[in-house]
C-alpha cells in the first residue's frame, strides 16, 4: 500500500483521514511544528498518534526544515502522496509536493486561495459575479470601505479560517466596537496556533441574506465532480458558528450550483485536490462566501460518509495516488445525513453532559470535544462548540428532525 505524508490536522485532535488511511491498509508519517501540542489533546489523540509509521516534528517550522526532513523521510521510504487539511500549512504542502513531483493543487494557486482578498480580485478580473468587496490593512480602511460599501457588511481576516473573527456589521454603533478591536489587533496579531499569526488584511465585503450552503468538488487535471451540497444552519447572531447541516440537500438547483462553483474553480486555475466552496443562496441565485483549497473538515467527512456510505477521506487519499473521478461521478446517496452541533447556552464550566439514553437506528455517530471541568461559552465560533450527532433519514426533514430531537434531549449542565 501507499506511504502518506500528513501535514496536521484540524483542530488538534481530527485524525480521522490518519485513522481512515491506516485501517485501509496504507502506511501514514505524521508530521507536526508543535508534537507537544498534539499531546495534550488527551489519551484519544495519543492513541491516534501512535497509528501513524513515524512521527515527525519540525520546530522551528520553517519551509527549508520541513523540506529537509521530508527529504530525508523520502530517502528511507519514498513518499507517495502529501495530504493537508488545515489551511496554515498548505503553501508548504503545495511546495513540497512540487519537489517530489507529487499530485497536489499548484503552489500559485494555493498561495493565491490563502488570501480572501486576493481571490476576490482574482475572480473581479474574471468576470465572476460575487458581493461588492474590500481590502482593508487597518481598522481607517476598514471604517472607509465599509462607508463605501454600505451597511450590512461582513468583516473577516483575509488568511482566516474556521469562522474565526468574522464580524457582521448592521449599524455604526456595531462599526464603533469593531473599529475599537481592530486598533487591539495592529498591535497583537490573531494567534492562529502553531506558531502562525494574522497578517492583519481583512476582507470587507457585502452581507448577502439567504441561505449558507457547501459545496465539495475534487479535481484532476482532466474534470472536477461535485459531490453535493451540504444545506447548512447558522446559530443566531451574533454568532457566526454554524449549528449543524444537512448532505446532501433537495432544496435548491444543483446544476446552477455546480456550474457557479466550477466557474470559480476555473478562474483561480484549481487545478487539483479537493475545494471547500461555501455559498449564500440569495432570491437572485448564489453569492459566493469563500472557497477552501482542502476538504471540508469539522467531521463533515463523517456526515457525507454516511450518506455516501464510503469513506470520503479514502477517496481523497485516492483521488492523489491518481486514481480517476469515474466512481465518483455518477454517485447517489443512499441516504440524507443531518449533523447538529451541541453548545452551551452560557458561560462558565461544563458540569456534566447527559446524553439521551434511548435512540433509534437513525442515530450514527456521537462525539463530544468538552468534558466536565472545561470552560465553556455561547458559540461565537466554530471552536465553542462542545460536541455534534450524526442522524440519517429517507428524507432531509426526517434526518433534520432526528438530530434536532437528539440535541433537544441532551442536558448540558453548566456551574
Amino acid at each position: 500500500m501507499a506511504h502518506l505524508l500528513l501535514l496536521e490536522v484540524p483542530g488538534g485532535n481530527d485524525f480521522a483521514l490518519l485513522e481512515d488511511a491506516v485501517a485501509a491498509g496504507h502506511d501514514v508519517t505524521f508530521v507536526t511544528a508543535d508534537l507537544a501540542h498534539y499531546r495534550s489533546q488527551g489519551e484519544a489523540t495519543l492513541a491516534a498518534l501512535a497509528q501513524a509509521r513515524e512521527v515527525i516534528e519540525v520546530a522551528p517550522f520553517t519551509y527549508p526544515q520541513l523540506e529537509q526532513a521530508a527529504l530525508a523521510l523520502h530517502a528511507r521510504r519514498a513518499v507517495d502522496a502529501i495530504l493537508c487539511l488545515i489551511d496554515i500549512r498548505l503553501v508548504e504542502a503545495s511546495l513540497l509536493a512540487e519537489k517530489l513531483d507529487l499530485r497536489f493543487l499548484n503552489p500559485a494557486t494555493t498561495r493565491l486561495m490563502r488570501d480572501k482578498v486576493s481571490v476576490r480580485q482574482t475572480l473581479a478580473r474574471k468576470g465572476i459575479r460575487q458581493p461588492k468587496f474590500a481590502l482593508a490593512e487597518s481598522a481607517d480602511q476598514v471604517h472607509a470601505a465599509v462607508l463605501q460599501i454600505g451597511f450590512p457588511v461582513l468583516v473577516k481576516p483575509a488568511d482566516g479560517y474556521g469562522s474565526q473573527n468574522v464580524n457582521v456589521v448592521e449599524s455604526k454603533e456595531e462599526l464603533e466596537r469593531l473599529l475599537e478591536l481592530l486598533d487591539g489587533l495592529t498591535a497583537h496579531p490573531i494567534d492562529y496556533g502553531l506558531g502562525v499569526q494574522a497578517n492583519n488584511r481583512y476582507s470587507v465585503e457585502q452581507y448577502i441574506r439567504g441561505s449558507m450552503i457547501g459545496c465539495d468538488v475534487f479535481s484532476n487535471t482532466q474534470e472536477r465532480v461535485l459531490l453535493g451540497i451540504n444545506d447548512k444552519l447558522m446559530f443566531p447572531p451574533p454568532s457566526f458558528a454554524i449549528r449543524g447541516s444537512c448532505f446532501p440537500s433537495a432544496r435548491y438547483d444543483t446544476t446552477a450550483i455546480k456550474d457557479y462553483a466550477f466557474q470559480i474553480l476555473d478562474a483561480v486555475n484549481f487545478d487539483f485536490g479537493a475545494a471547500h466552496i461555501e455559498m449564500i443562496v440569495a432570491d437572485d441565485g448564489p453569492y459566493l462566501v469563500e472557497v477552501n483549497p482542502r476538504l471540508v473538515s469539522a467531521q463533515i467527512p463523517y456526515q457525507m460518509g454516511y450518506a455516501l456510505q464510503r469513506s470520503i477521506n479514502l477517496d481523497l487519499i485516492d483521488l492523489h495516488l491518481g486514481a480517476s473521478l469515474a466512481e465518483l461521478r455518477d454517485i447517489q446517496p443512499r441516504a440524507f445525513s443531518a449533523i447538529r452541533w451541541m453548545t452551551a447556552a452560557r458561560a462558565g464550566t461544563l458540569s456534566s453532559i447527559d446524553l439521551p439514553q434511548r435512540t433509534g437506528d437513525e442515530i450514527c455517530r456521537v462525539v463530544l470535544f468538552k468534558k466536565p471541568g472545561d470552560l465553556v461559552k455561547p458559540p461565537l465560533s466554530n471552536g465553542d462548540r462542545i460536541g455534534y450527532v450524526i442522524a440519517t433519514g429517507a428524507t432531509q426533514l426526517l434526518a433534520e428532525q432526528a438530530a434536532d430531537r437528539y440535541v433537544h434531549d441532551t442536558d448540558v449542565a453548566i456551574l
